[in-house]
């Protein structure tokens, strides 16, 4: 991607954390912002708040004035100022597009340009934001993607941003560059002895006893609500690991941080140690366990006897 792109599309994604911000702090900690309004695209029931949430990244992209093909888990996939006559704002669009459509190569493949995707979580960690409990925020991973014989992937990520709103801590990539917190370079822990470790887990719907072994050795274990922070988290060494081997952790929960995490240093796998480079789609699943450094990811592999 060019500098000039790169820049601009940052500038979008910026836009779209604050605005998103903006729109949904009126509703944390209220009970009307739990009310599910429907079923969104992934198949899990859209909240008012993630639904006000998706608004707002999409009013971000169509006054960008630029096309773009916007993933969401509420409205799934769609185009955005692909042609003159595109919708020109959220509720016509939304009227407009069937959720339930899983887009196809061609889909992807009908201009031979480069393609901007943004990937977003409008807010992760809703249930938190409606208890009020600060760890909630946005994700936004933006990829360019050239058509041709794949599909668009995690390969294809080029930035990455996730913003907690509720400390406003903000973490950003750039692939082949660096990861930053609040504008500062960040590096992952080198805490490489597990029994020295924090790490953070999202183990609801896992069979126990493959984190049981882990569970008797690490010394501290998180469990927040919010995959795309607490990824991010071992990005900058607030962690030193991170593991969800529910084996349906959606792609677009983990596209912005997967890259921070990266390009600070860390290391991110599947829980068979493959590299997670998963479609990017609403229907997209996936494991994961990252770690701040190589040592500590093979000792957690080594406990979960997978290598």
């Amino acid at each position: 991607m060019e500098e000039s792109n790169l820049q601009f599309w940052r500038s979008i994604a910026v836009k779209m954390t604050k605005q998103v911000e903006k729109a949904v702090s009126p509703l944390v900690g209220k009970k009307e912002a739990g009310e599910i309004i429907k079923m969104g695209a992934d198949g899990t029931p859209s909240k008012l708040i993630d639904l006000i949430a998706e608004d707002e990244v999409i009013e971000v992209l169509i006054r960008s004035k630029r096309p773009v093909i916007l993933i969401s888990e509420e409205i799934g996939t769609i185009k955005i100022n692909s042609s003159p006559n595109d919708y020109l704002d959220t509720e016509s669009l939304r009227n407009a597009h069937d959720e339930n459509v899983e887009p196809d190569g061609d889909f992807f493949k009908t201009s031979p340009d480069p393609q901007i995707i943004f990937v977003v979580d409008p807010l992760d960690g809703t249930s938190n934001s409606v208890k009020n409990i600060p760890a909630f925020g946005i994700s936004v991973a933006v990829a360019e993607y050239i058509p041709g014989a794949n599909l668009p992937s995690l390969r294809d990520v080029k930035m990455g941003f996730v913003k907690n709103f509720a400390t406003g801590d903000f973490y950003e990539a750039i692939k082949g560059r660096e990861s930053m917190v609040n504008g500062e370079r960040v590096f992952p822990s080198t805490q490489d002895s597990l029994n020295k470790s924090s790490m953070g887990a999202f183990i609801y719907g896992t069979k126990f006893s493959q984190v049981n072994n882990i569970c008797k050795i690490i010394r501290r274990m998180r469990i927040l609500g919010s995959v795309a922070l607490e990824l991010s988290y071992v990005g900058n060494g607030a962690y030193d690991a991170f593991m969800d081997l529910r084996g349906n952790l959606r792609v677009v929960d983990i596209a912005a941080a997967k890259l921070i995490v990266e390009e600070a240093g860390g290391i991110v796998t599947d829980q068979e140690g493959k590299s997670v480079d998963g479609l990017l789609s609403v229907n997209a699943r996936t494991s994961i366990i990252a770690a701040g450094n190589s040592n500590l990811h093979q000792e957690i592999m080594k406990i979960m006897e997978v290598i």
